[in-house]
């Protein structure tokens, strides 16, 4: 048997290559997804991609995601407005009477709860005047009316389409007297133009907003307790921003998310 020890172990080699080859081709655990921050102020290998959504295919994956609905402000929200083709979510924004409200709106609410993570989105926002865009983390209420039962709202991004070179970021804390913290304009680029990513870190002392991958606003909240929350992609027709009316010549437009992520820390 001594004589075939040397066959063995150069086929024991062989086999070792092909799989680290079929490894690193496949992509699997080579690059793993993280959070896109580009500036250091966070370390990255603690996190790791736990939930995300590409829109793959022609159809919201309602396994992950419920649609927002009910009216607000200048629109009522609308399932049929939410579409999914091309890896893109889209939100059509429209001119049409329902429910009273002379426009409509749409948006998506996960199922799934989190807490305490780095959140990003990547997102355009619409070519028109009247409508409030967002990215955004709050524990849904059950029903547009219902009671609000979230601890902390974190708006990732906040865009009133009037404004297309800056959006807010804010976070908001529930318990007890409604307080805002850490409210802030972001300059940029237009947001009509291309795609940009939206990041957030959530830890039980602080909150951090990412712009593109470069950190825009830390705030803490290490002062108040909380809670789960959902993800929300949404657009409304609304009055926020100084906005006086929705431009109709530019309707019907859309509100478009090329992917949204949850990063967990082990």
């Amino acid at each position: 048997m001594t004589k075939f020890f040397p066959f063995l172990k150069i086929l024991t080699v062989l086999l070792s290559v092909a799989v680290f080859c079929f490894g690193a081709s496949s992509g699997k655990a080579e690059n793993p997804v993280q959070p896109t921050v580009l500036d250091g102020s966070i370390s990255l290998s603690k996190y790791k991609l736990v939930w995300s959504d590409d829109f793959p295919g022609t159809q919201l994956d309602t396994s992950k995601w419920d649609y927002r609905t009910g009216s607000a402000w200048w629109s009522t929200q609308l399932p049929g407005n939410v579409s999914v083709a091309d890896g893109t979510l889209r939100i059509a924004l429209k001119k049409e009477s329902v429910n009273g409200m002379k426009y409509t709106g749409g948006g998506v609410i996960s199922k799934k709860l989190f807490k305490y993570g780095f959140y990003e989105a990547r997102m355009k926002t619409p070519r028109t005047g009247g409508w409030h865009s967002s990215f955004w983390m709050m524990k849904y209420r059950g029903s547009p009316k219902g009671p609000n039962v979230s601890c902390q709202e974190l708006d990732v991004i906040e865009n009133d389409s009037v404004h297309p070179n800056s959006y807010s970021v804010n976070v908001h804390r529930y318990l007890g007297k409604h307080v805002q913290l850490g409210t802030k304009t972001i300059t940029t680029p237009s947001l009509w133009e291309s795609f940009h990513v939206y990041g957030c870190e959530f830890t039980p002392k602080t909150v951090r907003f990412y712009f593109d991958g470069k950190l825009v606003q830390t705030v803490d909240v290490s002062t108040f307790k909380h809670g789960d929350q959902n993800i929300w992609l949404t657009s409304l027709a609304c009055s926020l921003g100084h906005t006086t009316a929705v431009d109709e010549t530019a309707l019907p437009q859309t509100v478009e998310f090329r992917n949204v992520r949850y990063f967990a820390a082990p």
